[in-house]
């Protein structure tokens, strides 16, 4: 599994893979549920009855730095009684930290400990009281928060016992909350030769079954006699593991995880690196002089030129410099070429910033031209085969009348759907000329000026369409019809057949994009069949390029900061809490939501008049509601002022937790800004005269538990953060910059250039990677500054990302 979580990151396309392998008989329906601590980020799909699913998700989290685990829980769903736990597997924060390049290996599921699922906090005071001769040690317990819940009701019973020094005292029993407040103290006799440590534990009561472990905290007494008191929120900590007795039998995950810090500083500070950058790219190839391009493309690893490009195209993007850029990549790479055959089909900086730049710029283009060939594909199921060695040969007709269908009668059946299918896809991307985003249309002309003048039409004819196809084809299209998920067309997996269907439709669209029918019918002869329209179809995507490319310069727009008018958008449950009456499920009502960078509006239909809205400005907290209050794990909270500044709260019920957790990840990234967010709120509901969490009775009281505006999940269309994309290619460049030198100083005495710098001290004949080493330099001693002279702005921004890949 691949996926990054971090606090304020805001792309990189990476893919989510998983491998699961369980070793005993029959089969399961498993997915896999990712939780940061204790709460559920990312439920993946079902594959059905398998031992060995295979998960292409693609998610980014965002986190702060103080997590301290990641766990997979690999669930068996079953559509009558609850789910079955297979395993999990954990990798802590310290684990992560120990290995800065990262770790990888396979993590045996193990079995669930109840002992070791613990969750919380719990506030207490430790003193030591008295004189010399009678010392007394006290124990203050004040209130715990978000207890781990063990019974039925979506709740726990929760009580304290602390020992020491042989002795155990009990709290009181706080009912249903998973919030208790105690506010009792404890004291021992303090025995100076005593050896046993002061355990405060959590328990959940039980009337009839044994008392359920909720976790502990163990003090060492005798190393903390020096200091009078201590207070805080201590984490509750799982009893000690018991062995395993199931290691490696219930299957495993293979991972590849890796930890990364990051600390960004105020956007003056990277003004000089983006301005260095943006000079070169508006300069261009310079003849006689290195280019600073270059030196980062030739210096690039193949490891990291994903990441980079992703960086540098978000970077110019944001400076409108995207078309700049992209074109002097391609003259960089045409180049080193006079092969057209080879041209960007390797995995170049040119390629994947290409790449990159059409799945960030197009993916609203995408989903308009392939979302309804898709959705037919997927609506209507439909059997289809080329491959004689793949088809299955099964009864038609009406009972009585049945006969065996033949392969040849299959296979022109399929031909036919999957004819139908290009065709429909064909003339939508024939009529999506002017849908396309100006900037890309630029981009291609670019690119197909820069091909048609290195390679004469005469003996290249198709070299300047294929240039542009290789691209639009085989690095969008078609992988997006391939894995529709993953380019967020579909809410789930193709199953089998569906899947099949969709393969071969995009090596159909591979085929009209290499624009040669004859190499594709050599290399898989069952695709003939569907040659005559594979023919037609080059001619009309021939067609459809010259008219993208045809642009006026006055067209071009470059792309916006800000993100579409539309964040997100889709049908919701809403209850509006008024104190009064039970609150129930069925009492939701279904409007649709749209959330925009200005307010969160409903009405009954996408067309209708809204009804209603929420200011984004008066929002206070987005968070999620406790199981129990509504007998549904998947409701969030809205918490904001009124026209008199009262809080309230709109409850907001969704399907499942995935959506759950976009829509407040969406939210909370509009209200990123806002002024007055709360740091605490309630997880449950005032019913009645208290909050169900902690049984509070006052309704405008201090929430029970955090908030959790850091935590969100990355989406295609978030807006660009120049700043964040400033540090990371700071980060990259900083990290290879003595092999930078080491490049810099080849490729001089190649050219044979004096290496020493002109004594003028005029920064114009200074070149691009010899300022680029100074402004490196400078925005190190920024860091150091930012870290140690101040700590609270490194607290600030400091964004904790977490790569994991199985």
């Amino acid at each position: 599994m691949k996926c990054l979580f971090n606090q304020d990151l805001m792309w990189p396309p990476h893919q989510w893979k998983g491998f699961f392998h369980c070793y005993s008989t029959g089969s399961s329906d498993p997915y896999c549920i990712v939780k940061i601590d204790n709460e559920a980020i990312i439920r993946t799909a079902t594959v059905w009855k398998t031992l060995s699913p295979f998960w292409g998700e693609e998610y980014e989290v965002h986190l702060p730095p103080t997590f301290h685990s990641v766990s997979f829980y690999v669930m068996d769903e079953d559509a009558l009684s609850r789910d079955d736990v297979i395993g999990k597997a954990c990798v802590t924060r310290d684990v992560l930290t120990e290995h800065p390049k990262g770790y990888s290996g396979w993590l045996n599921l193990t079995e669930i400990d109840p002992d070791e699922e613990v969750q919380g906090e719990i506030h207490l005071q430790i003193e030591i009281l008295g004189s010399d001769a009678a010392r007394k040690l006290r124990c203050k317990v004040f209130e715990a928060r978000d207890l781990a819940r063990k019974d039925r009701n979506g709740a726990s019973d929760p009580f304290v016992r602390v020992r020491y020094n042989s002795k155990t005292q009990e709290s009181s029993v706080v009912k249903k909350s998973c919030y208790p407040r105690w506010n009792e103290s404890f004291e021992f006799d303090l025995d100076e030769s005593a050896t046993e440590k002061l355990c405060i534990e959590v328990w959940d009561w039980d009337l009839v079954s044994r008392n359920d472990f909720l976790g502990k905290v163990v003090f060492n007494i005798q190393g903390s006699q020096t200091v009078q008191q201590e207070e805080g929120w201590f984490r509750l900590r799982p009893d000690k593991s018991k062995p395993r007795v199931d290691e490696g039998n219930l299957g495993s995950l293979q991972l590849q995880v890796r930890l990364r810090d990051e600390t960004v500083l105020p956007g003056s500070y990277y003004q000089p690196l983006v301005q260095l950058l943006c000079q070169e790219v508006k300069a261009g190839p310079k003849d006689g002089k290195l280019s600073l391009i270059t030196l980062i493309d030739e210096t690039t690893t193949a490891e990291c030129r994903q990441e980079v490009a992703i960086n540098l195209v978000k970077l110019f993007l944001g400076q409108g410099l995207a078309k700049e850029f992209l074109d002097l990549l391609f003259q960089l790479e045409l180049d080193k070429t006079d092969e057209p055959n080879t041209l960007f089909r390797s995995n170049s900086l040119a390629s994947k910033s290409m790449e990159s730049f059409l799945k960030v710029a197009g993916m609203q283009y995408l989903h308009s031209v392939l979302g309804p060939t898709v959705n037919r594909v997927f609506d209507e199921k439909k059997y289809i085969e080329l491959d004689p060695s793949k088809v299955e040969i099964k009864d038609i007709g009406c009972s009585g009348l049945h006969r065996i269908q033949t392969e040849s009668e299959v296979i022109q059946q399929s031909t036919q759907h999957l004819q139908s299918y290009l065709t429909d896809l064909l003339i939508t991307i024939a009529r999506s000329v002017r849908t396309c985003p100006a900037t890309i249309r630029a981009t291609f002309r670019q690119l197909f000026r820069r091909v048609e003048e290195h390679f004469p039409e005469n003996k290249h004819k198709n070299v300047k369409f294929i240039a542009v196809t290789s691209f639009l084809c085989l690095r969008f299209f078609s992988p997006a019809i391939m894995s529709p998920k993953l380019f967020h067309l579909r809410e789930k997996h193709a199953d089998a057949r569906t899947s099949r269907t969709l393969l071969l439709l995009a090596k159909a669209i591979q085929t009209v994009g290499n624009m040669d029918a004859a190499a594709s019918r050599a290399k898989e002869s069952w695709m003939a069949p569907l040659q005559p329209t594979v023919q037609q179809s080059i001619s009309q995507m021939k067609e459809f390029i010259t008219k993208l490319i045809d642009i006026e310069e006055k067209e071009e727009v470059d792309q916006p900061k800000a993100q579409t008018l539309v964040v997100k958008e889709g049908p919701l449950f809403i209850h509006k809490s008024k104190g009064k009456g039970p609150l129930l499920s069925s009492s939701f009502k279904k409007l649709y939501f749209s959330l925009t960078s200005e307010a969160l509006s409903f009405a009954k239909t996408p067309n209708s008049k809204k009804s209603s809205f929420i200011t984004l400005s008066n929002i206070r907290a987005a968070e999620k509601v406790e199981e129990k209050s509504f007998g549904s794990s998947h409701v969030m909270q809205i918490i904001y002022a009124d026209e008199a500044g009262q809080l309230e709260m709109a409850y907001l019920q969704c399907k499942c937790v995935n959506e759950l957790n976009q829509w407040l990840s969406a939210l909370r990234k509009v209200c990123v800004n806002n002024a007055e967010m709360l740091c605490s709120y309630h997880p449950g509901v005032f019913k009645g005269d208290k909050w169900s969490c902690c049984h509070q009775k006052d309704k405008t009281v201090l929430g029970c538990d955090k908030t959790r505006h850091g935590v969100t999940l990355q989406e295609w269309n978030d807006p660009l953060d120049p700043d964040l994309e400033s540090q990371l290619i700071f980060r990259h460049l900083f990290g290879v910059r003595e092999l930078m030198r080491e490049k810099y100083l080849e490729m001089l005495t190649e050219k044979n250039e004096n290496v020493l710098l002109s004594q003028s001290g005029d920064p114009q004949n200074v070149d691009g990677p010899t300022r680029l080493f100074q402004v490196l330099r400078d925005l190190e001693d920024a860091h150091h500054t930012a870290l140690f002279s101040s700590g609270t702005l490194a607290d600030r921004n400091r964004n904790c990302l977490l790569e994991l890949q199985t």
